[in-house]
């Protein structure tokens, strides 16, 4: 069940940014809608300028498969459990071919049946920053023998990313965008 947030940070009118500053944000638009994270996050735009080429390295240009990627995304998402976080890459990963009973056994987590060997590590592998700021060794070997260096590179910070970005939503209390399913029972 996750945890309901307060909104603390109001959306930002765009229009009373200058030109320069809602440039930055609305490069993150999506089929021309501004998602209510960067609304919030435009009370800061030098914020957004310098952190989103980053984030864009771990949603779309990082060595990891799209499925994995996601994976990790709403492990943390859950863990931390950011419900704006959850409900954008549930939605991001169905469109990507995750299955309900995919996004069921993420939230059990790495003991779940059904996961593969690889796909159980990479639950742990959340599960053991998460916990402990560190992959344990056991899950580190088990993930080597399916990534290369970059591969688990981009594993650690695609989570640190997302442990991130949860803290963010949880603490500013960004709303879910109106096309996101509330997250009632989850």
């Amino acid at each position: 069940m996750m945890i309901q947030r307060k909104q603390r940070l109001s959306m930002r009118d765009l229009s009373t940014l200058t030109a320069e500053d809602r440039e930055t944000v609305e490069k993150n638009a999506m089929n021309g809608r501004v998602f209510n994270i960067f609304k919030v996050l435009a009370h800061h735009p030098k914020l957004v300028k310098r952190w989103t080429p980053f984030a864009g390295h771990i949603l779309g240009k990082q060595t990891l498969p799209f499925r994995d990627r996601e994976l990790l995304i709403l492990r943390i998402g859950w863990l931390n459990q950011a419900e704006y976080e959850f409900a954008q890459h549930e939605l991001i990963a169905k469109r990507g071919g995750l299955s309900d009973a995919d996004i069921a056994r993420i939230k059990e987590g790495p003991k779940a049946a059904g996961w593969d060997e690889k796909e159980a590590a990479l639950m742990q592998a959340v599960d053991d920053l998460y916990e402990n700021s560190v992959v344990s060794d056991a899950t580190w070997a088990t993930l080597a023998k399916s990534y290369s260096t970059e591969q688990l590179m981009d594993a650690v910070f695609t989570v640190g990313q997302y442990n991130l970005v949860s803290w963010a939503l949880n603490s500013f209390g960004v709303p879910l965008d109106d096309f996101l399913p509330a997250a009632k029972g989850r």
